[in-house]
């Protein structure tokens, strides 16, 4: 019974991969098999010193950090991150943050981490989206790993400017004093998590861990769904 109401729903309400709006299979949930096997993925987890690591190098403290997949104009990646951020496909960032984590449990990354903290938006960008992105990466992430993921452990004060265009000194500056940690307790003496969407110079990540840091986080580590 339960069956046969899916399936009329389903004629109404299609359900339809993020990535090539192919009808998706019972199984599957948000972004087909075949898209997540053809996604372009960095295979940072393979790595000693990987690229993002590096990004933080003499900057902060980062124990270990990773990304998922490489960011490129008009490509898959592209319409996926589009349809999570604008388009309140928010199952797409989840199912990545799954599909992220079990590759990264399985590599035995991030074994001992006790928190899960997503970058905040500003309340305003957030009132205007309805919702902030990272927060379903890190429920993904969340799921596998079976630790909690808080959203509110940290704020961001200050709606910043686009960081488009901007030069690396530019960006540090827009974002240094953007972020507060408002649940000490969450982070202090944890190996923390801090998760994004995309990371380009590592402007805004690097702001936020050194909060995290402050407020006493033990270990600092970062994932990020995209590399651009």
């Amino acid at each position: 019974m339960i069956s046969n109401i899916n399936d009329v729903i389903g004629l109404f309400y299609p359900r339809i991969c993020g990535g090539c709006d192919a009808h998706l299979r019972k199984h599957e949930q948000n972004v087909c098999i075949n898209c997540l096997q053809r996604l372009p993925k960095t295979y940072y987890w393979d790595y000693k010193e990987n690229p993002i690591e590096q990004l933080f190098w003499g900057k902060i403290k980062v124990d270990a950090a990773c990304g998922f997949l490489h960011f490129g104009k008009d490509s898959t990646v592209q319409q996926l991150m589009h349809r999570f951020k604008y388009k309140s496909k928010t199952g797409i960032g989840h199912e990545l943050g799954r599909q992220f984590a079990i590759i990264l449990r399985d590599n035995q990354w991030f074994i001992d981490v006790d928190v899960i903290v997503p970058i905040p938006l500003h309340p305003s960008k957030q009132l205007r989206r309805g919702y902030n992105q990272s927060d379903y990466f890190a429920e993904g992430i969340s799921e596998v790993y079976d630790v909690p993921a808080r959203s509110h452990a940290m704020i961001r004060m200050v709606a910043t400017d686009s960081q488009t265009r901007k030069s690396r000194f530019d960006r540090s500056e827009n974002v240094e004093e953007v972020f507060r940690i408002s649940d000490v307790d969450a982070i202090r003496g944890k190996n923390v998590l801090l998760v994004d969407d995309v990371v380009t110079t590592g402007a805004t990540l690097e702001a936020a861990g050194n909060r995290l840091l402050e407020a006493g986080a033990a270990k600092l580590y970062i994932a990020v769904i995209a590399v651009g």
